[in-house]
This record gives C-alpha cells, sequence and structure tokens, in this order.
C-alpha cells in the first residue's frame, strides 16, 4: 500500500471556514475517495498551514487517476478555492506529493 502526503496554506482569515467545510464534506466526496481506494486519510492543520495524509490501497497512480476524473472531486476543488492555497501536480491534477525522507514501520 502506497502513503501519499500533501501540504496546502489556507488562505487569510479563512481557517475556521476551512475547518468548517471539512465538518461537513459531502458524502459524494467520501464515496469517491473511497473509490479511489483511499483509506485513512487524515488532515492535520497548524495555524494556517495543511497537511494530509493518506494510504493508497490500489496505489497512488490509481487514486490521482480517479480524483482527477471525478466531476465530484472538481466541484470540491472549486468550492475550496477561495479558502485553500494548493496547487495541482499538472500531470495528475491531484495535490503536489510530498517526498519521503523517513519511515518507521
Amino acid at each position: 500500500m502506497e502513503r501519499y502526503a500533501w501540504k496546502a496554506a489556507i488562505r487569510p482569515g479563512k481557517r475556521a471556514e476551512y475547518i468548517r467545510r471539512h465538518d461537513e464534506i459531502w458524502q459524494e466526496m467520501k464515496d469517491v475517495l473511497k473509490g479511489a481506494g483511499i483509506c485513512n486519510y487524515s488532515i492535520w492543520i497548524s495555524g494556517d498551514e495543511v497537511f494530509g495524509y493518506y494510504e493508497c490501497e490500489k496505489g497512488a497512480a490509481y487514486a490521482a487517476e480517479m480524483q482527477a476524473e471525478s466531476p465530484v472531486v472538481e466541484r470540491w476543488n472549486e468550492y475550496m478555492a477561495d479558502v485553500l492555497d494548493m496547487g495541482r501536480d499538472e500531470e495528475t491534477g491531484a495535490q503536489p506529493r510530498l517526498c519521503e525522507v523517513f519511515y518507521l514501520p
């Protein structure tokens, strides 16, 4: 199982809104993520920075492809654009993947 990590910045003054939107995340968005083989997904916050981590049961490439092809993910990204500053990997359309430098299984 591949692990995937990403980071982003919350736009100034939007921290509470970012949290609220994730408290109310759409069920259809959860369904897309699970369908893409994503599990153990968590997002951590520190000030105005967020860090996300998930595991890909079907591989990171598959998860990225399924997200890139999903109209639900596209709508979610548009919905979050005013609160979150996150680049996109031009090749996959997913969040830019962080490089792992240490792992303790």
